[in-house]
This record gives C-alpha cells, structure tokens and sequence, in this order.
C-alpha cells in the first residue's frame, strides 16, 4: 500500500525539475523552451495515464486478490468447522459408545465404583491405610474380567446412592441390600452374598429380645439404610449417623438403645474391639440379598448383563467363597 502511494508523486517532482531547468535558460532559446515546455507537458500527460493505468492496474489486482483473501478465509472457515466437529466427536466418542454405558467404559479404560470406605470388612482401611475388604476385591475381579482398571471413589452412603442415580459412579459396590423401594430406583445385579441382620446391644441392656421389642426404642443407622427401614418398620425411632463407629459410640453412651446391623459386622467388630461392651440382642427373621445397584436406562443393559457374568463366573470358581471366608470367617456368597 505504502510502494502505490509513493510511486506518482516521485514521477510529478521528477516534471517539475525537468520544467524549472528549462526556464532558467537563454531567452534566445525560446522556441526551443516553447518545444521543452511542450514535451515536458506530453511526457507529464502520458507519465499521468501510465499512473492511472498502473492504478487500475494494482486497483484490479487488488479485487482479485481481496476476492482470493475471501475465497481463502471461507475455505479457511470451512476447514476450522470440519475440524471443530472431528474435535467434538473425538470427545463424545461415537454414537455407539454415547448410547452404552458399558462401551463408554472399554473406550476410556475405567470403570468408577463407589463405595463407603469405612465399613469393615466389607470396604475399609488397614493399616497402611490401603482401600481393601470383601467389596474392594470383588469389583477389582469385575473390573478385571471387562477388561479395564478400576477406580474407587469413597463417600458417606446417602451421597453414593445420589451419586449412582446421577450417572458420577458406574456402579455401587458396598454391601447394598435389595429393598422394594431401591428397586424402584436402580436396576441390581444378581445377588453375591447374604446377610443376616442382628439387633446389637450394650451388654448390660436386656430389654430387647425379640424384633417386635423394637417398639418404642430409639435406634441408630443411616437414614437410607435397609437398617434403619427395618426398625421403623418395627416402631423404633431412628437417629441418622454416618458410620458404624458413630453408631457404637451413641450406643455405649446411652444415647440409643439399639442399632441394626449385618451380624457379619458385628463379628468384625468385636474381632478389632474385643473390650466393647456390646452383644447381639436377637435376629431377624429375614436374609437379606447383597447386590450391585446400577442406574436405570437402555444405556446400561449391557453393563448389568457383564456384571451379573462376571458374578457367576466368580461363583462358579469359588473366588466368593474364598473372599468371603478371608473377610467374614464363612462363606456369605450362599443362602
């Protein structure tokens, strides 16, 4: 832009040099200077029509080449759009994968499992604080037989279940029992263990010896617990709490008069705390059926079906019973 602005007026100065010399010279040169003056106008008129043809030149080069910007930048556009789109499906991955949520997880590699992380020894921490128990190995052998790496996320078990049904964790493996009620809600795998529930007690407390004496009592559990459903069913008022440490500590202070709990637990218990003074007042009549809950929806049939495989293959090698015996000194995996 700057070279079409400087080229005419280098031209014009040139004239005006040219002219000014010939008036300097001798008066007995007129016709001569008359004839200077003539072609110095000529040279200036056709110097003038060689600007404004250079003009029209570099003005029609210029339309083709802001009609080849144009062209190009369109292209250009084209090209971003195309690649924004091969970006967006390579994040949402194919069509196959958004619609299954088995296929989402070979695609990233992971399944995420949710689970209490304080509830021994179904999924607690040992001494070197490693994630480990019952649940813990059984969703690494699920993990194994799909294929992919498994990742723990611990929480309070209200949360978890949220959780669950919001699509933040695959699956829920901490002891869930099967209820009416989360059925509604969740799809569940077959059953991998079964538990007894036990009516736990200060050992000095013995006013409690059947479930219907339940009646009136005040008891302690997870709101959202199979437990504490029990014992409103039975007339108990319940008080929420976390975990089973916050439950023992209201119950040796006299703030409860009971908890429910899996007898499996209370065993594990008394096995890490032989000095509390807790025992099992009475049992209920009912086994209770453990399995993995897994959010509703067409996107997760696959992912029940691979589970519930995965299951009855670990039955049938006797991998539950194994685990069950090494976490709950019996085997758990059988009515």
């Amino acid at each position: 832009m700057t070279i079409k602005k400087l080229i005419p007026c280098t031209l014009t100065a040139a004239v005006l040099a040219s002219a000014a010399l010939t008036g300097c010279s001798s008066k007995g040169t007129s016709d001569k200077s008359t004839t200077a003056a003539k072609t110095s106008a000529q040279e200036t008129k056709e110097t003038t029509t060689k600007s404004a043809e250079t003009k029209d030149t570099e003005a029609g080069s210029s339309e083709v080449n802001t009609s080849a910007e144009a062209k190009s930048e369109e292209e250009s556009k084209k090209a971003e759009t195309e690649l924004g789109s091969e970006e967006v499906s390579t994040e949402i991955g194919t069509s196959e994968s958004a619609d299954d949520l088995l296929a989402q997880i070979k695609e990233r590699g992971n399944i995420v499992v949710a689970m209490e992380g304080t509830w021994a020894p179904w999924t607690y921490h040992d001494d070197n604080n490693d994630l480990v128990g019952y649940d813990v190995e059984v969703a690494q052998n699920i993990a194994e037989k799909l294929g992919v790496e498994v990742e723990f996320v611990e929480g309070e078990w209200d949360g978890l279940l949220a959780g669950l049904e919001t699509g933040r964790y695959d699956i829920m493996v901490n002891g869930v029992g099967v209820t009416k009620e989360r059925a509604e809600k969740y799809n569940f795998s077959t059953p991998y263990a079964y538990n007894k529930t036990a009516v736990i007690v200060r050992g000095d407390y013995d006013e409690i010896s059947s479930m219907e004496d339940l009646k009136g009592k005040k008891t302690a559990n997870t709101i959202t617990s199979t437990y504490a459903s029990q014992a409103e069913a039975y007339g108990a008022t319940v008080t929420g709490v976390d975990d089973l440490n916050q439950t023992i500590e209201l119950l040796l202070s006299k703030r409860i008069d009971a908890t429910l709990n899996a007898e499996v637990v209370f065993n594990d218990y008394k096995k890490e705390h032989p000095e509390a003074d807790v025992k099992i007042a009475t049992y209920s009549d009912q086994v209770e059926e453990i399995a993995i809950p897994i959010r509703k929806g067409d996107d997760t049939v696959t992912l029940l079906e691979a589970v519930n495989d995965a299951l009855d293959e670990m039955a049938k090698d006797g991998t539950l019973t194994e685990l069950s015996e090494k976490y709950f000194g019996m085997d758990i995996s059988k009515k």
